[in-house]
């Protein structure tokens, strides 16, 4: 065995042994964007297929799993709970102008994209614009496409957070 392969193992029994088996699920289905069944949530926890079933109807419970119902069940992560868990993480860890200055910066780099692209929103471009440019330019274009969006939603995520920030010290100002 190479020392990669036995590290990882290590690192997988010490994972086993520090965590629950309610963790190792929370670990596993947070990592989830396609739905799977209890059984691959089980293998991928180390855990058994109960095991991991009784751990995701909790999660489900707490709105953390999203569940599609059928035969077998099948799970993945609720993404509107791991955005409000972001949006909680950054109000608590984070003053209100910490924010603002943050958001400050992304609107400026979303200034520069509306001028690259000539565009109000990265929706707006229409793949016909990447068929006359190189290959290489083509997957240059498209990162940066991808970033935009990035910071579209960042935007929206951190203008939430300035929200929830405000409220803890009871303070109000406009965004």
């Amino acid at each position: 065995m190479n020392k990669g392969t036995s590290r990882n193992g290590d690192a997988r029994a010490r994972w086993r042994e520090e965590r629950t088996t309610f963790q190792r699920v929370y670990d596993v289905i947070t990592g989830i964007t396609d739905f799977a069944t209890a059984t691959e949530i089980g293998e991928r926890a180390d855990c058994s297929a109960d095991g991991a079933r009784a751990a995701l109807a909790q999660l489900v419970e707490m709105g953390i799993v999203e569940q599609r119902t059928g035969r077998p069940s099948e799970y993945r992560r609720n993404e509107s709970y791991l955005r409000w868990k972001r949006i909680e993480a950054l109000a608590r860890e984070h003053s209100a102008p910490e924010l603002r200055e943050e958001v400050d910066a992304l609107l400026e780099e979303d200034q520069s994209f509306q001028e690259r692209f000539a565009a109000a929103d990265p929706d707006a471009i229409s793949p016909t614009v990447f068929e006359e440019i190189g290959h290489e330019a083509v997957h240059e274009q498209w990162d940066a496409l991808t970033r935009w969006r990035s910071v579209r939603e960042d935007l929206a995520i951190l203008q939430q957070a300035i929200h929830r920030a405000e409220g803890r010290t009871g303070t109000s100002a406009s965004v």
